[in-house]
C-alpha cells in the first residue's frame, strides 16, 4: 500500500490501469499544472513495479507500462478500485482533473 501513499503515484497508476494501451513514462511529465523530472518519474514507476501493480516493457528506449490487473484484484480486491475513487473524488472536490494532460 506504500506504493499508491502518493499522489502522484495514484495518479500514474490510475491513468494506467484505465488505458487502453501502455502508457509510457513520457505521458506523465507534468502533473498539477508542475513539470515533473524523468528521474524522479524513473523512481515512481520502479515502486509501482516493485509493489506488483504494474509491468514495464522495454521497447527501444522506451519503457511501456500496463497494469497487473489479474495480480492486483486476487492480492487486493476491491481495496486498489476504492483507493483509485478516493483519489479521483479528491481532485474533483480540488476542481483538479484527475488527468492533467
Amino acid at each position: 500500500m506504500h506504493a499508491l501513499s502518493d499522489p502522484l503515484r495514484v495518479h500514474i497508476f490510475s491513468q494506467i490501469a484505465s488505458a487502453q494501451c501502455p502508457q509510457t513514462c513520457s505521458a506523465f511529465l507534468a502533473f498539477s499544472n508542475r513539470n515533473i523530472p524523468k528521474s524522479t518519474l524513473s523512481q515512481h514507476f520502479k515502486v509501482l513495479r516493485e509493489a506488483g501493480l504494474i509491468r514495464s516493457e522495454r521497447k527501444g528506449v522506451e519503457m511501456h507500462n500496463t497494469p497487473r490487473h489479474e495480480d492486483v484484484h486476487e492480492r487486493f480486491g476491491a481495496l486498489i478500485a476504492a483507493i483509485i475513487n478516493a483519489y479521483a473524488a479528491q481532485c474533483a472536490r480540488a476542481h483538479t482533473p484527475p488527468d492533467p494532460q
